[in-house]
Parts: C-alpha cells; structure tokens; sequence
C-alpha cells in the first residue's frame, strides 16, 4: 500500500473517532533531497475532552519527536514514535485536551514533528484550544502581545529601569530574552537608534527589565520587539529626560520639609520664650500698677500732710508778724 492509501485510511479512521462536525485538516509538507516529511493533525480547533491527533508519512522506520509547546513557549507534551517500515507512515495520539488550567490555558499551541535521520527537518502546526471548535467562529492565530513600562520622567546621567512583558494568547512567554527581545532598541532624541538586544534580564517568566542611562535632555522612546514562534510584536514607551529626575527633586523636598521641620520647632521655642516673656510682662505690669497705687497713696498722705503743715504754720507766722510789728512800734516811740 503507498503513502496516499496510508493518508486516506488514516483519514477515514479520524472521521469515525473525531467529534460529529467535519474536520479540517491541517497539511504541511517539506520536502528533502533524501526524503520527505509530511504531517496533519485531525483539526485545527479543539475543546476538552477532544483528542488531539498527529499523523502522516516520513522516512520508513524513522524515528520521530513529536512535541507540542503551549502558548507561553514551555513544551507540554513530547512524545517519541516510529513510523512503518514499510512506507513511512505514522498515525500518533498526542493527546486528549484536558479542562482548561493555568498550565493548559486556552490558547493557540504549537505541534511540531521533527525527523532524527534527515538533518533535523521539522514541521510546526499551529492549532488552537478554545471553548468552542467552531473553526468560523475562532480563527486560528497566535495573539503575542508586548507591553513596555518605562518612567514619565528621568534625570540625565541617572540609571532608569525598563520593563516588559510578553504574552502570547495571555500566557506569560519563557525564553532567553536575548533571543525574545533580540531587535529590541531606543530611539535618542536626536533621531538615532541604540540597540537594547544585549540589556534585558529575566525578572520572571514572561517579564524582562533593562537598565539604560541617558546621556542627554530629550525624550526616549524605547521600542520593544518580541519574536516568538514565528510572530512578531510590538511595544513602546517614552521618557522625558530632564536636568534632575523625580526622585532628584523629591530629595530637595524633603531636605525643604526638614528646614521647615526645624524652623518649625524653633518658632514653636520662640513662641514659648515670647509667652514666658509675656508672663514676665503681666507680673511687671502688675507690680508696676501696685507701685502707682503706693506712690499715688504716698502722694495723697503727703499733701493731707502739707495741708495740716500749713494750718499749724500760719498762726506761728502770723504771730511773728505782730510781735515784729510790735518791736518796731517800741523802737520808733523809744526815739
């Protein structure tokens, strides 16, 4: 029997086990000098419970790596298998979708078979896991998403730190963000570009950060790109690059917030010696009027003094007077 037969009651087979609607295949086909590989899955669109099955022609007796990556890169299934002897062909479960998870989200996945005996020939299929397997309703696409978070503002000369996160199909993507973010760069303010390939540092699965020192008053923008399995995405963010950044300027705050703290403290001193000074003032005040009184009282009995003077000194006077007027009249009636 050739490999068209083979393909044809593989295909048969499908139809009896597969789920009641009619299946899309998937085909793709390589060929190579010293052989070929072909390979299918049953449908492009599966829900759980459905099973998932890859199958086609290579080289007979061939060993082959069947392996399935889920959407944020990390390998799901893998699966070593051997095809017919006789003509090469294969017809391999894979597996049964299980209920969607954290760590079989749905997503679009990729399948990839790959030959161990003709220099490493794979072939990748793209099939996607989705609450419904209506193939019109959900498009098979992988959606790679990139988000870049940078700060507003930043001072020149002074280390700002740049994130990003990749997703594919929401899942946080694994890898060497060397290779991830490979064509990564920033664009200067004065209209060159500086490549940020070599920069990035995982911080987790999925999120990378890059630290970068500009050297200029200006605004960056920082251009992510992330390069996943094919796809390519997307993501900027800008910074305005100032004479001292925000944390610079929060410092001299800070330095003004203490002054006033001590300014503060000394006014609330200085208030207090103003109000001990203020007692001091009411106490002399008081001792003030006090001595008034007495010196207004002194001054009363010292006038009731001179009037009592002068009511005894007058008839004393008034007495030498006459005893004076007497002595004379003596004297002139003596001459």
């Amino acid at each position: 029997m050739n490999s068209a037969a083979w393909v044809a009651v593989a295909a048969a087979f499908l139809a009896a086990v597969a789920a009641p609607q009619a299946l899309a295949q998937v085909v793709v086909e390589e060929e190579w000098e010293d052989g070929s590989l072909e390979a299918f899955t049953n449908s492009r669109v599966y829900t759980d419970g459905q099973p998932l099955f890859v199958y086609g022609t290579a080289l007979p007796g061939e060993n082959l790596i069947v392996r399935m990556f889920s959407p944020d890169g990390t390998i799901l299934k893998f699966d070593q298998i051997a095809t017919d002897g006789g003509d090469g062909s294969f017809n391999h479960r894979l597996l049964i979708w299980p209920e969607p998870s954290a760590s079989s989200p749905y997503g679009t996945y990729l399948v990839e078979v790959i030959s161990t005996e003709q220099r490493g020939l794979s072939l990748p299929l793209d099939v996607k896991f989705s609450s419904t397997d209506d193939l019109i309703d959900v498009p098979v696409k992988r959606s790679v998403e990139t988000m870049v978070f940078a700060p507003e503002t930043a001072g020149v000369n002074a280390t700002l730190r740049l994130f990003a996160q990749v997703t594919s199909d929401g899942s946080l993507i694994a890898g060497d963000p060397d290779e991830l973010l490979a064509s990564t760069h920033v664009h200067l303010p004065g209209g060159s570009v500086v490549p940020l390939s070599e920069s990035f540092r995982t911080l987790h699965q999925g999120l990378y950060y890059a630290d970068y020192v500009p050297e200029r008053l200006g605004t960056y923008v920082f251009h992510v790109v992330t390069f996943h399995q094919g796809t390519a995405s997307h993501g900027s963010a800008a910074t305005n690059v100032l004479l001292q950044d925000v944390g610079g300027i929060s410092e001299h705050i800070q330095r003004l917030n203490s002054v006033l703290d001590d300014t503060s403290a000394e006014l609330e001193t200085l208030k207090d010696e103003v109000s001990e000074f203020g007692a001091h003032l009411e106490v002399a005040n008081r001792d003030v009027d006090t001595s008034v009184s007495t010196i207004t009282a002194s001054v009363g009995n010292i006038e009731e003094a001179s009037s009592q003077l002068n009511s005894l000194l007058f008839p004393v006077v008034g007495a030498i007077c006459i005893v004076a007027a007497l002595q004379i009249v003596i004297l002139a009636r003596s001459r």
